[in-house]
């Protein structure tokens, strides 16, 4: 069975293809239209996956789509004639609607293809569906937080074998997403998908302080219960100027002038950050987590079961995620690389092999590495091409290549390593990296003031060899894709300063030799210079979606002060080095 996987006119639109249950291909439509969260209709992601799968679209069985207009249609029907909000919003809403409807005529513009059976699969549902039946679990509670998808914010309940079963959902206006994305704004971060920076931001400030009492105004909640007090939020009631079409994603202000009662003024774009800002940043996400863990905690007294599942956006709060088993009694928890909603195309497909098929489970996920790769001679064409002046260009076998860049590593070199097949999701796991010495106080600002020009305050993340996670973190997991925080051990912080936040924390990815033989080797031959099992890595990008193809690498190494460039078994570097 050939199943295409579609997430179209939402946020981080992207397909997927599954054959016989097995995932083949994924991508993000960001990687190829170069604009960050694209949400339009990802017709480079589809042509991709038929590509690497070998098919043609009239030879898919299904086409699974990750949302579906027609459910909870009481619900939204019942809260328009309540609430009669504004009528740019309902104008708005019907577009997208009509865009959604459109998707089989977008698709038969690819190919032609007569007969082609579609399925809408229910957004959150799809959530759960990308995390519960991509785990290494039989049995799983499971969790999806995020604003919105199809009426709903919030969903939990149990999966066996190929059938989850839903417990409970939080529908809309009430949202924990919503409220993330208010605050978010509120501090100054406009931009959509700049929840993240609040979550680093977080760890500056006092979570027991005055805003954290103020933040309990916004929210009331008790066990798996919660609800946003709607004075403080326009989101249910005036169009907030969302965009979810053929573009970057806009999404206007969340909040009243209420929210200015409480909190004061809102930060400006640019204006510095002092402790204020800091403790609201703290207090929202020590809000996040109470609730989180109300909702988990009530749901494994349900279950018993100690292994969980979490998707939805609010899965990449990485902070909250690596204090779960810590705060809840699970013990193991699973989250895709693509717990947000890139990640509806691939469980849009797998609920409709598993769950409305009931075929066995067949695949689990260990790796992230689903997008196109590049041959050695397509490197060296686009290097040929693109690469002029002062460089140093050579190739090498793989022992002498990884010898060589772990040495320039230790030797405090900044390297993009470009590798493979590039990752599905928002972290770069060793395929699309930029790899730095982790020793180096200094690199965090180098690397900004260089390359990526972002907030101080953002801390860089740690990949470390999986058989050391354990001497060098506390509360040790295996984390292949970058999805949890966790405490560095007191003894270790001084050693590996450029990965350690002011909380002691480090957002890990442990790396396997089976997933990722060529990074592992890479770690493994800077260990043998250092002693250090671990290096510093960051997405290959400077404030762009992360690089896809050799031709946007050397792009972004020519226009930057990077070091190094590693493609395959290629290097190109700077000759003022010699």
């Amino acid at each position: 069975m050939k199943i295409l996987g579609i997430c179209a006119y939402h946020p981080d639109s992207s397909a997927c293809l599954i054959v016989d249950g097995k995932l083949i291909a994924a991508a993000e439509e960001e990687r190829f239209k170069r604009i960050k969260h694209w949400a339009g209709f990802p017709e480079e992601s589809i042509k991709y996956c038929l590509k690497e799968a070998g098919l043609k679209l009239k030879e898919i069985d299904y086409v699974a789509l990750g949302r579906n207009k027609w459910v909870n249609i009481g619900k939204k029907i019942r809260y328009l004639l309540q609430k009669m909000p504004d009528v740019d919003l309902l104008k708005e809403r019907m577009r997208n609607w009509g865009n959604v409807l459109g998707i089989k005529e977008r698709l038969l513009k690819i190919q032609d293809a007569k007969g082609l059976k579609f399925m809408n699969i229910e957004h959150h549902n799809a959530h759960i569906a990308s995390s519960f039946f991509l785990s290494p679990f039989e049995k799983s509670a499971f969790l999806s937080v995020d604003g919105f998808g199809d009426f709903v914010s919030t969903r939990w309940g149990y999966g066996e074998g190929n059938n989850i079963e839903i417990f409970g959902s939080v529908y809309f206006p009430h949202s924990l997403g919503i409220l993330y994305t208010a605050i978010t704004q509120f501090l100054g971060f406009k931009k959509f998908g700049d929840e993240y920076k609040v979550m680093g931001l977080s760890a500056f400030g006092e979570p027991e302080n005055e805003n954290y009492k103020k933040m309990k105004k916004l929210v009331s909640y008790n066990d798996d219960k919660f609800e946003l007090n709607l004075e403080y939020f326009v989101h249910h009631i005036k169009n907030t100027n969302f965009c979810w079409s053929d573009a970057e994603p806009k999404l206007g202000n969340l909040y009243s002038d209420k929210m200015l009662q409480l909190f004061g003024k809102p930060r400006e774009y640019n204006e510095p950050i002092n402790e204020r800002y800091q403790d609201i940043a703290s207090a929202l996400q020590r809000i996040l987590e109470d609730i989180v863990f109300g909702i988990l905690n009530k749901l494994y007294e349900k279950t018993k079961c100690p292994n969980l599942c979490i998707s939805g956006g609010v899965g990449y709060n990485s902070v909250l995620n690596g204090k779960i088993t810590e705060f809840t009694p699970f013990e193991n928890v699973f989250i895709p690389p693509f717990a947000g909603d890139s990640g509806t195309s691939v469980g849009a497909a797998f609920y409709v092999y598993n769950h409305i098929f009931h075929n066995e489970r067949r695949f689990v996920l260990e790796d992230a590495y689903y997008g196109p790769s590049f041959s050695n001679s397509y490197i060296e064409d686009v290097i040929n091409k693109k690469v002029k002046g002062n460089y140093r260009i050579k190739k090498m076998n793989d022992d002498e290549i990884l010898k060589y860049t772990a040495k320039a590593i230790a030797d405090g070199k900044i390297v993009g390593w470009f590798q493979g097949r590039m990752e599905i999701g928002p972290r770069a796991l060793g395929a699309r990296s930029i790899v730095v010495d982790p020793r180096r106080k200094e690199m965090k600002d180098i690397l900004n003031e260089r390359i990526k020009r972002r907030e101080p305050f953002r801390p860089f993340a740690p990949s470390i060899l999986e058989e050391y996670v354990g001497e060098y973190f506390e509360n040790p997991a295996k984390e292949p894709f970058m999805q949890r925080v966790l405490r560095v051990k007191p003894e270790k912080r001084d050693l590996i300063p450029a990965v350690v936040h002011i909380d002691g924390t480090g957002r890990l990815q442990t790396v396997s030799e089976k997933t990722n033989p060529k990074y592992y080797n890479l770690i493994k031959e800077f260990y043998k210079i250092t002693n250090i099992p671990l290096v510093l890595n960051t997405s290959f990008n400077e404030n762009e979606p992360i690089v896809l193809s050799p031709e946007e690498a050397i792009d972004c190494f020519l226009r930057t002060k990077m070091d190094l460039l590693v493609m395959e078994n290629w290097l190109v570097e700077r000759n003022e080095l010699f």
